[in-house]
């Protein structure tokens, strides 16, 4: 077995090639990632990302998205088991972290990390629990649910970014077009009332984001991506779900999913108001 890499740590910017690798940890670490969302990752901020290295051997990573001048999130902070507890962790982080500049941060920190985060300047906003399971098929087919693109994209990205703390048109747009995800839309009396959408992950098909008007909004949402998953040939969804909205957990409930673990929602400053009651499911734990 190859020894550990013993020299000192250098921190830089990554590419979507390197990002693959990091990807594969995640997964390893159980956070199941989307088999295709590098590129919608990258889109949003391509100097966002970075890896540290020993010996030029990649131990650590971490992401750290602006998304406006105000905001940022950060995310996919790992180090190689085995490596941990050397320092690199935090070597990485005060190096990607600057990136922000005087951002407000926001992410989703594992139970583990959470004091850690707090001694970093975090505070708790609310909790979000990943929710699992087999979303039956519903009796009749679902009305009302078309594909993203037969609406007006400049109405979808007023919706999305009610339930947003920044704009993030560049992040939309790919996420919305990335081979392999399948974006709905919930259509009332000609509007957008809601939209969602699904993807291939490691393990089951992920949820997000799901953002809709009302619960049965919501419930025709996920009720449809479910089906999408079912014809990409996941039997299984998962889904996010923030505690600052209970009717989320109720609607996972209803459709027999079950809560598996939960994070923390964190900022480090104040943050755009969203429309709350609107989130059912976040986008995706690794950039908000």
């Amino acid at each position: 077995m190859a020894s550990a890499p013993s020299g000192s740590l250098s921190v830089a910017p990554a590419s979507p090639g390197d990002w693959a690798l990091v990807c594969a940890w995640a997964a390893e670490e159980g956070w199941n990632p989307g088999r295709s969302d590098v590129p919608a990752f990258f889109a949003q901020d391509p100097d966002g990302f970075f890896l540290g290295r020993v010996d030029g051997e990649p131990v650590s990573a971490i992401s750290v998205v602006n998304y406006s001048d105000t905001y940022a999130f950060l995310g996919f902070y790992l180090v190689r088991p085995g490596l941990r507890g050397l320092g690199h962790g935090l070597a990485t982080w005060r190096a990607a972290l600057a990136h922000a500049g005087d951002r407000s941060v926001g992410l989703d920190g594992v139970p583990a990390q959470q004091d850690n985060y707090r001694r970093s300047g975090f505070s708790t906003a609310y909790r979000t629990a990943r929710f699992v399971g087999e979303v039956p098929a519903p009796d009749r087919p679902v009305t009302g649910v078309v594909p993203a693109e037969q609406v007006d994209p400049a109405a979808l990205a007023a919706y999305d970014s009610a339930c947003h703390h920044a704009d993030r048109p560049r992040f939309l747009s790919a996420w919305l077009t990335t081979p392999g995800h399948r974006a709905l839309v919930r259509i009332v009396d000609g509007r957008p009332a809601g939209y969602g959408v699904v993807r291939p992950a490691q393990d089951e098909a992920r949820v997000g984001p799901l953002f809709a008007d009302t619960p049965a909004d919501a419930a025709a949402l996920l009720d449809a991506l479910a089906a999408e998953a079912r014809d990409f040939g996941a039997a299984r969804i998962a889904v996010d779900m923030p505690e600052a909205n209970p009717a989320a957990a109720r609607l996972a409930l209803e459709r027999g999913l079950e809560p598996t673990f939960e994070t923390a929602r964190m900022y480090t400053g104040p943050v755009r108001p969203v429309a709350r009651e609107r989130v059912f499911g976040v986008t995706t734990l690794e950039l908000g």
